[in-house]
């Protein structure tokens, strides 16, 4: 790495992974490897390579726009800021408070989710906030909290799974949603381990698996539990284990023993004999890992499908043991770090729970402010969208583009041109940015210092390397701004380092304890981050400190429920924080994990006549969540260039469907057309689609918004469909 080099991290996916920037004769900047860093150790996948081509004036954004008629023109960011500031106060006037909205997003850095907050909280005073990492990982962060009384992504680091002796991966297509951690997989096998993917697709993840099992999408509740009947009934149950560690065995059992394999067999299409499989794969070695995606978490029933699978280590003694346990394979930048510090419908800074008195005493005394001012709990993201129009009149949104992201598409589209006033804040004109009455051009990665949690729940240091042109402000310079404008003139600096020591003191003593963490520390350690919980600002093994107590208490029901402080050691530290979780005990009140009896439901939408398809969505390796930014970069295009259908030639043959030709996928919500990509490597009944572009080839303007009762995750990964040849 050259010495005039800056260390820094990916802007992409919940890897972060490490790179450096080094500046061009020309300007600019390119990126360098880093192999000092432990997560990717240099290798970087297209996207993270091509990362610096966003910063380009020439596809981002450089000046304020404001809405003149049907256009939006260049304004001065005073015109831009006073009409926001006024839209806001006249809306507050006439409708209430609760009429303000405010939408974040899983790619803000822990700063500034942090602050967007307390905006909505301190100076709005609305309880409608919420972000678009509710649509990421929230059906998992749910399930652990039930089970472990804590949500963190990976309760130890990637580098433990080359040495485990086997990896049930859910749902995910890893090879193409973040290739440099494929590596950790491949090392796996190499050392003798197995490699089990489940996947309704024969991805490239799948390609790389020791057994592939293909479910019908929407069943993984199912098939979980029937593997978990195949376990009592074998005789490989822990039962010393279950004993001594656990809780709510005997329930979560009889739930399990109503799904035998035949059965299961029926509502999967995975056979008897892949479930014996697949149970002998994993039991076998002494240790062994579960991870999920989206595939599972996505479902109108992810929370207790992601139970099931958590239920599946229990029984097994497969948690909170080294080289074991249960991770959810967080998806955004910042989608760990987005989730813990204030940006939720339902929560305050360091993971805590808003409707906690002690939780809203300790917050209100950091921002300085009486706790009974602090609004409750709000709508989550898709109900937040829902009411946008009626409930809530007015928005301001950061990091999102819900246009293309959210479920059921089309309506959100209308929701939010229903509003009486859109304010955005973005690095480019996304789809949803082109529909607002003011954009505001915001600071990018390389152009600011911030830190992000990534899915090992590692808090890392990004670092500005270059100056954002001219015109160009920073989130934090925007909150400020409005917050003064609106009355409140201290408490929202626009230093990052100050807004990350005041987080620190927010999150002391919650779930998620950032309080020994300090900037100087980040970049001590050789940049390779610092472990949450911790609440010490030197610490070595084992030694005990503010924090060290097993959270306890809290709404188990709900996602991350909040914890008071009592109970032995749960965490073993070390230098760098807490890397592995639960080795002593979970972060229980009583230090048991706990079992939650769950049992198989259909779908939201099952097939029918008039849908007798199912589609699943996804990703593909060359462009990113809504591709608001990748659909800018001409060699990520130049891989990915637009949207496809994907079937199995049993059904291009029923429809009469050669390579290439557009087929018309409607649900009971809509309409996308896109070209037929023709493959055995899907199920005859199923079509899958990315979701990564606007327009006619919008996957979700198809999908269906039926939520999850506990995490409010809607159902992005199984509809019911027809395909058709587009006329």
């Amino acid at each position: 790495m050259p010495t005039t080099s800056t260390p820094t991290h990916c802007p992409y996916c919940a890897l972060q992974c490490g790179m450096a920037l080094s500046p061009l004769p020309t300007g600019g900047v390119e990126v360098v490897e880093r192999p000092d860093f432990p997560v990717n150790r240099g290798a970087l996948c297209g996207k993270g390579r091509t990362a610096p081509a966003v910063l380009s004036s020439r596809v981002r954004l450089t000046s304020p726009l404001v809405r003149s008629g049907d256009s939006l023109v260049p304004a001065t960011w005073e015109e831009a800021l006073d009409r926001i500031a006024g839209e806001f106060a006249r809306v507050r006037s006439e409708h209430g408070a609760d009429a303000l909205g405010v939408f974040g997003g899983g790619g803000l850095t822990n700063e500034k989710a942090y602050t967007l907050g307390k905006f909505a909280r301190v100076v709005l005073g609305t309880s409608q906030i919420d972000y678009n990492g509710r649509f990421c990982m929230s059906s998992a962060a749910a399930a652990g909290v039930k089970a472990f009384g804590l949500d963190r992504g990976l309760p130890f680091p990637l580098e433990d799974i080359p040495r485990t002796g086997c990896v049930i991966l859910v749902g995910s297509n890893l090879a193409e949603t973040m290739p440099p951690a494929l590596r950790f997989f491949n090392e796996l096998r190499e050392n003798g381990g197995t490699l089990i993917v489940i996947d309704p697709r024969r991805t490239k993840t799948a390609e790389q698996a020791d057994l592939h099992l293909a479910p019908r999408p929407g069943t993984d509740l199912a098939l979980a539990l029937g593997l978990l009947h195949l376990i009592v009934a074998e005789g490989r149950v822990d039962e010393e284990y279950v004993r001594e560690r656990t809780t709510g065995w005997e329930d979560a059992r009889a739930a399990a023993m109503a799904h035998w394999p035949e059965y299961v067999e029926r509502i999967t299409g995975v056979s008897v004999p892949q479930l014996r499989e697949t149970v002998r794969l994993f039991c076998e070695p002494e240790a062994a890992m579960v991870l999920t995606a989206r595939g599972p978490e996505q479902q109108s029933k992810g929370t207790d499908t992601v139970g099931a699978w958590i239920n599946l280590c229990l029984a097994t003694g497969r948690a909170g043991r080294p080289l074991s346990g249960y991770g959810c394979l967080t998806g955004q930048g910042n989608g760990q770090g987005g989730r813990e510090h204030g940006q939720k419908a339902d929560q305050l800074p360091g993971y805590r729970k808003l409707d906690d008195p002690a939780a809203r005493r300790h917050v209100a005394a950091v921002w300085g402010v009486d706790p009974d001012s602090l609004p409750g709990p709000g709508r989550s993201a898709y109900e937040l969208l829902d009411a946008l129009g009626s409930d809530v009149r007015s928005l301001l949104l950061m990091g999102s583009n819900p246009v293309v992201s959210a479920p059921h598409a089309a309506h959100i589209e209308e929701r939010i041109k229903s509003l009486e006033f859109l304010a955005v804040c973005d690095v480019v004109l996304s789809e949803t940015a082109a529909l607002a009455d003011v954009v505001l051009p915001v600071t990018q990665w390389a152009e600011e210092t911030g830190t992000t949690t990534s899915l090992e729940g590692r808090v890392l240091l990004r670092r500005q390397a270059i100056t954002a042109p001219e015109g160009v402000r920073s989130d934090l310079e925007v909150l400020h701004e409005l917050a003064a404008r609106l009355g409140v003139e201290k408490g929202f600096p626009t230093d990052p380092e100050e807004v990350f020591d005041e987080l620190r003191r927010a999150s002391a003593g919650g779930v998620a304890d950032y309080s020994g963490i300090t900037y100087a520390r980040l970049m001590e350690e050789s940049g390779a981050g610092v472990f949450w919980p911790c609440p010490a600002e030197t610490e070595t093994e084992g030694q005990a400190g503010a924090g060290d107590r097993a959270p306890a208490g809290g709404d188990a029901g709900a996602e991350g429920g909040e914890a008071g402080e009592a109970g032995e050691q749960v965490y073993r530290r070390t230098a760098v924080g807490t890397p592995r979780l639960f080795l002593d005990q979970f972060a229980t009140e009583d230090g048991r994990a706990r079992f939650v009896p769950v049992s198989h439901r259909p779908n939201a939408e099952e097939p029918d006549d008039d849908y007798p398809v199912l589609l699943t969505t996804g990703r593909v390796v060359s462009q990113y969540q809504s591709g608001a930014q990748t659909r800018r970069v001409d060699e990520l295009n130049a891989a990915a260039p637009g949207p496809f259908v994907e079937l199995h030639p049993r059904l291009a043959a029923r429809l009469g469907a050669s390579e290439g030709d557009p087929l018309a996928v409607v649900s009971r919500r809509g309409r996308a057309v896109a070209p037929a990509r023709i493959t055995t490597g899907i199920r005859p009944d199923t079509v899958f689609m990315p979701f990564h572009w606007p327009g006619e080839g919008r996957a979700n303007t198809l999908t269906n918004p039926a939520l999850d009762p506990t995490s409010r995750m809607p159902e992005f990964k199984v509809c019911a469909v027809r395909v058709e040849i587009a006329g």
